[in-house]
């Protein structure tokens, strides 16, 4: 298969294992899932699902949190790891977003990647999960995936997505991203398929996976 022929194939069996397209982070606001997203980092979002709740308990807005001493936050937030670096963060977020955006997450990739702990990532988490703006956020799973499957070089993950942006449509970025952290945990984890294992590993490299030696 060509890179487009691949491309095409992994879209069409994605969106049929993966018709609805859920947000794994819980979340009720576009604040309350920049947060989240910031926690996920080095953290599953169960855990970061399991913390939040504690969290929105204590301080559920931008003013509020502003208020909250970092060493309240950091207590909380310890279970997920990182837990110092990603209270301060919080914090200072959250006295940003009240002196500079009135208390409003702000709705530019620019804006967001200015907030403390906001990279790329999460900007783009937040773009395209609570604005609706086409983004293809690349974490772990998506740039394990583009290499697995030949979409990208993989030698960086501005690499990736710039490759997947040129080879899926824009108005499917928001759905494909989250269809491919879905497969990538459920079917193509990195220990659990060695790219001749899952469904669209064996359909895109059919030569790949008879090759293989069983025993």
């Amino acid at each position: 298969m060509t890179r487009e022929e691949r491309a095409r194939f992994i879209e069409h069996r994605l969106a049929e294992l993966y018709p609805e397209t859920p947000i794994p982070l819980r979340h009720k606001d576009p604040y309350s899932l920049l947060v989240a997203v910031l926690l996920s980092a080095q953290c599953t979002d169960r855990r970061v699902n399991d913390i939040t709740p504690h969290l929105w308990a204590v301080a559920d807005t931008p003013q509020l949190m502003a208020k909250v001493p970092v060493a309240k936050i950091e207590a909380i937030i310890r279970p997920g790891g990182l837990a110092p670096q990603k209270a301060r963060a919080i914090s200072a977020m959250a006295q940003l977003l009240v002196e500079r955006h009135h208390g409003k997450v702000p709705r530019t990739f620019e804006e967001l990647e200015a907030l403390p702990g906001v990279g790329h990532k999460t900007a783009s988490v937040v773009m395209a999960q609570a604005f609706g703006v086409p983004a293809f956020p690349v974490d772990t799973h998506i740039h394990r995936l583009a290499q697995r499957w030949k979409l990208t070089s993989g030698r960086s993950v501005v690499q990736t997505e710039r490759d997947l942006k040129k080879h899926f449509p824009r108005e499917h970025w928001n759905q494909l991203h989250l269809r491919m952290i879905y497969y990538g945990r459920e079917h193509c984890p990195a220990r659990g398929c060695d790219g001749t294992g899952c469904g669209i590993c064996r359909g895109l490299f059919p030569q790949r996976s008879r090759g293989v030696k069983t025993r």
